[in-house]
């Protein structure tokens, strides 16, 4: 199909500052040096000086006080910071290896995946289109965008969460960008400097690892940094549910944020459901567009490796369902729901401690585990009905959608449709080299037999549909098309958006590809996930494709970023509004389009 282009104005805005050498402090963009040992070698002779004789004589005094259960004097919590900031210097020069370049900050945080400041609420224009009267509400984009840029190691998903939000009313739009504060943000903003070890950056063997956890147990006792509050980032997704909407990252408890009046985002803080909630849950819970319910999990590196739990219509949380029978870690990051289901995957991909002592990573791929799909009752109260389905060579990290079906007897059948990563070993070091196809998985309960289809073969991923089909049958699928020469190491762009036919026959549109509208967004032009917005959302009879696709683009020629409104049930998934936005937005993660009388209820 022929590639649909989206108009951009030619002229550039001024946003790309650049700097020789990171330091740990608050940063917009970061520029690509020359070489990887260039990169390195200046960093070492940056980074590390020898101390004073006054700062030995705090850093002695310091140690030598006893820590007591009080909150520490400013003086006393100033000395602490250059005492730990003097012990993480030394961990970088004496400790760490060499960077890998996928962990390398000057490498993976440049161009535009450089974090960028907080932008208050300001208006846009609208250059090509107008803003269809549906949209009125907020869509929110989340993902990484690090306060402060360690000297150490860095993995692109380490970053603070930041939200990007474009408020729509009456055809006009508000852009803002703000972070989630976070306990990890609002300590380091106070500090000045980063403080919690990053999870997946500094997990990369286990003598710099035990170094970090030492340092930051150090900060702990001390009184400095309250680790009951959490240590994660809530970078990688939004949710609305309970009449309530947050910022979800799988390694703490979700984030309840509110949108105000004049298109500022704001932290209203953790919520753990009044205690019922301990410790994290995923970022993609499933909201069931009828019932108002939400269903979703939390893995963990200890037995139970995953524990099911889910919310009702207002928000209370329900009891616990550990998952015994999945034997290993998994890094288990979606699920999906059918009407009578919640769908779960193990994968190959698992998060185990045991393999830093080993000498390898925290995360990483055992090739000898067959993977799983769990089909587990969605009411359950525990695991006694859960029927596990061995799927050789299937790891999925986001589900499209799934169903019940019958067979020719009557026997209940349950269709999960998903991008299958085919190097799922590639997941850290070399996300460029990922590669994914579009599958249909059919698993017959009477039969036991599982079947597979592939729908497309092209690189898609970051999947979505119309959210009211959510759990049903649905058709068509909307998916991020991945560019073709990825750059080495740097997390993958989106070069345009697929729209596929679920439904399509296997012998239409060239074979088994079951793509049958595409846009393209232009020479040096990238995107992200993109999110579907319903015309008459209220209206039954609404055709599912009835409605438009959004998302942020960004050129990198003029260094210009736009937000994209497409006609979702258009072939060439027409453009029919480009809103031009004061600020570049990074390339990130997850969002959605929150409508304004949800918004009016938070």
């Amino acid at each position: 199909m022929e590639a649909l282009h989206t108009p951009f104005v030619s002229h550039p805005f001024a946003i790309h500052s650049r700097t020789k050498t990171l330091k740990s402090t608050q940063v917009s963009v970061v520029s690509v040096l020359t070489t990887e040992e260039s990169r390195i070698t200046q960093r070492r002779q940056n980074q590390w000086r020898s101390p004073t004789i006054g700062e030995c004589r705090a850093v002695l005094q310091a140690i030598s006080s006893p820590f007591d259960s009080r909150k520490p004097s400013l003086d006393r919590f100033s000395l602490l910071e250059k005492v730990f900031n003097l012990l993480d210097k030394a961990i970088i020069k004496f400790i760490d290896p060499p960077l890998d370049l996928s962990v390398d900050p000057s490498y993976v945080l440049a161009n535009n995946f450089a974090p960028v400041r907080e932008l208050s609420p300001t208006e846009c224009e609208i250059v090509h289109g107008s803003i269809p009267s549906c949209l009125d509400g907020a869509y929110i984009r989340n993902g990484p965008n690090p306060q402060f840029v360690p000297n150490g190691p860095h993995h692109f998903l380490d970053g603070d969460g930041m939200l990007h939000s474009i408020r729509i009313s009456d055809g006009r739009a508000t852009f803002c960008s703000r972070y989630v504060k976070t306990n990890k943000y609002l300590f380091e903003h106070h500090v000045r400097s980063y403080v919690v070890p990053n999870v997946i950056g500094a997990m990369q063997g286990l003598g710099p690892f035990m170094a970090r956890a030492a340092l930051f147990v150090a900060r702990v006792v001390s009184g400095e940094y309250d680790i009951g509050k959490g240590i994660g980032v809530c970078n990688t997704n939004l949710a609305f549910f309970g009449g309530r909407l947050y910022a979800l990252c799988e390694s703490d408890l979700p984030y309840e944020i509110k949108v105000e009046k004049d298109g500022d985002v704001i932290t209203l803080g953790s919520h753990d459901f009044e205690g019922k909630l301990s410790m994290n849950m995923t970022a993609h819970p499933k909201i069931d567009p009828e019932t108002k319910e939400a269903f979703a999990f939390r893995y963990w590196s200890t037995r139970p490796y995953l524990t099911y739990f889910r919310f009702d219509a207002n928000g209370n949380k329900q009891p616990d369902v550990p998952i015994f029978s999945m034997k290993q870690p998994s890094l288990t990051h979606d699920l999906a729901i059918t009407q009578k289901y919640a769908i779960i995957c193990d994968i190959q991909l698992g998060a185990d401690p045991m393999n830093m002592i080993r000498g390898g990573n925290l995360v990483s791929v055992d090739p000898t585990k067959v993977p799983r799909i769990g089909v587990l009752p969605r009411y359950a109260k525990d695991e006694s009905d859960m029927k596990w389905f061995e799927v050789p060579g299937f790891n999925i990290f986001h589900a499209v959608n799934a169903w019940d079906e019958k067979d020719e007897n009557g026997g209940d059948v349950v269709v999960l449709v998903a991008p299958n990563i085919l190097t799922v070993e590639h997941f850290l070091e070399r996300v460029d080299l990922i590669q994914a196809s579009m599958e249909k998985v059919t698993i017959n309960f009477r039969t036991g037999v599982v079947s597979r289809h592939t729908m497309s073969a092209d690189n898609l991923e970051f999947p979505v549909i119309n959210p009211a089909y959510v759990g049903k049958k649905n058709r068509y699928v909307y998916a991020a098309i991945s560019e073709e020469t990825p750059i080495k190491s740097r997390m993958m762009r989106t070069t345009g958006v697929a729209k596929l036919d679920i439904a399509a026959s296997e012998d239409s549109n060239g074979g088994h590809d079951h793509t049958v509208g595409r846009r393209m967004y232009g020479d040096n032009c990238f995107g992200g996930e993109a999110f579907f917005i319903a015309r008459e959302p209220e209206n039954p009879n609404s055709e599912e494709d009835d409605g438009y696709l959004v998302s942020y683009v960004h050129n990198e020629n003029s260094g210009e970023s736009r937000f994209l409104v497409m006609d979702a049930g258009s072939p060439d998934l027409e453009v029919v509004a480009a809103v031009k936005l004061p600020q570049r937005v990074p390339y990130g993660l997850h969002g959605m389009f929150i409508r304004q009388k949800d918004l009016n209820q938070i």
